[in-house]
């Protein structure tokens, strides 16, 4: 859809803004707030499991607070000392200056208490002057984010300070137009933010396909009339009647090699932890590290037609497997390596991807919040084993499922892209004034 323009406009005055409609103003924020600038305790509460949630930079997520993913609970006690200082109330406009997501924003649409932490700087404006959500929305737009950007400093992370942010400035039209351009914003992401979330679900909804189709073909076969038995193995019924079972140490090696303590320091490698791996696409990201420097879990080598499994945090569900790797590509010692000897490569790629042997790994892992499950329980497990023909058979078609399956997503990626994209451009245009929306929005 397009928009009309203003009639009129004038250099803003500000380098990071082109122009503006001829009676907009530019402003610091410090002089659109009606309390300073202000942020949460410097010190580490004393945290409970049940109380007054208190929220950091993680929580903020898509605009909002996500209560979910608070930090944890305090006391009513350090609530009210807390809030001596700073206490939440609604319309308020957070800011992450400290930490991997600086610049991020929220606006608080909610009465219920809580409690913020340092990493938080809390903007508060006086409704009757400037309106909360046009502010909200000028600080998510590219042209505030920009300055946060050019004027953090870098510490072991990105950081803004209070004394910064208050001088950065943001266009300021009057309070009337301000609220047009927040209802209209407010109309208009909203629907995008609809469509997104359905893309999302059709992503979730093919992921989920792709994991049946991979977790059928691998323990039921491809000819649905073949007659089974009992399979024998706890995690699953019936297989096809000609296919055996072996626990999975019978058919494959796990973890031959390892890089010796002895390795020269400057010795460069490419390294893989847990968080490289994507349950679909499998490694997406390899760290550059000298040997002396890399973190002390980089240890395992691997070789084309590996497969790594993890063995920590299993419900991550990171297992992929290594296609044409580089000489020098080393993983961490959370994966088990599993080097298939007597049964094809590709096959058991898919089958350790499945629903069943992925369940059944989890199961037998121990720990609450960091289970694992040792290399030697992982190679006791048993699988279902085809016939060599057969395994070629389901390789390929499971492959060809799959590449249709993840172009689908692909494709899905990209549309989510360019909405997210329109959307940001749009709240950009809108808090500028390249475009005049409509007065009652």
């Amino acid at each position: 859809m397009k928009y009309p323009k203003y009639e009129r406009y004038k250099d803003s005055g500000s380098k990071y803004i082109n122009e503006l409609p001829d009676y907009w103003i530019t402003s610091a924020i410090k002089y659109l707030v009606s309390t300073p600038i202000t942020d949460g305790p410097h010190e580490t509460p004393d945290f409970l499991e049940d109380g007054i949630p208190f929220i950091s930079a993680e929580a903020i997520e898509n605009g909002r607070i996500n209560f979910n993913k608070k930090r944890d609970c305090i006391s009513e006690e350090q609530h009210k000392i807390y809030s001596k200082k700073y206490k939440p109330q609604r319309n308020d406009v957070y800011v992450v200056k400290s930490g991997s997501t600086t610049g991020k924003v929220a606006i608080v649409d909610t009465d219920e208490e809580f409690n913020i932490w340092s990493p938080l700087a809390a903007i508060r404006v006086n409704p009757e002057e400037n309106d909360p959500y046009f502010l909200f929305y000028a600080l998510s737009s590219d042209l505030f984010q920009k300055q946060v950007s050019l004027f953090w400093s870098f510490g072991t992370q990105p950081n803004i300070g209070m004394s910064v942010l208050q001088k950065l400035k943001i266009p300021t039209p009057p309070l009337k137009e301000q609220q047009s351009i927040a209802n209209f914003l407010d109309k208009e992401t909203t629907r995008l933010d609809a469509l997104i979330a359905k893309k999302q679900q059709l992503i979730e909804t093919l992921k989920e396909k792709r994991i049946a189709v991979i977790s059928h073909a691998v323990t039921k076969g491809l000819n649905p009339e073949v007659p089974t038995k009992e399979s024998g193995i706890e995690w699953l019924d019936l297989i096809p009647k000609d296919w055996k079972e072996k626990p999975l140490k019978f058919v494959c090696t796990l973890n031959d090699e390892t890089l010796p303590e002895t390795t020269d320091p400057e010795y460069e490698i490419k390294y893989v932890d847990i968080g490289s791996i994507d349950q679909n696409k499998g490694i997406i990201k390899k760290e550059p590290y000298i040997f002396d420097e890399a973190p002390s879990r980089a240890r395992r080598k691997v070789i084309h037609g590996d497969i790594i499994v993890s063995t920590v945090r299993t419900y991550l569900r990171a297992i992929a497997p290594v296609i044409n790797p580089e000489e020098n590509l080393i993983v961490s010692t959370g994966f088990a390596v599993i080097r298939p000897r007597r049964i094809a490569s590709d096959y058991l790629s898919f089958l350790l991807r499945s629903k069943y042997f992925v369940e059944k790994v989890v199961s037998l892992s121990v720990g609450v919040s960091y289970p694992a499950i040792n290399a030697s329980v992982l190679g006791s497990i048993k699988i279902p084993i085809p016939s060599e023909d057969e395994q070629r058979q389901i390789s390929t078609y499971l492959y060809q499922e799959t590449q249709n399956i993840d172009n689908l997503i692909g494709l899905t990626e990209k549309h989510i892209d360019k909405l997210i994209e329109y959307k940001t451009a749009l709240i950009s245009a809108a808090v500028t004034g390249k475009i005049k929306v409509p007065e009652q929005a």
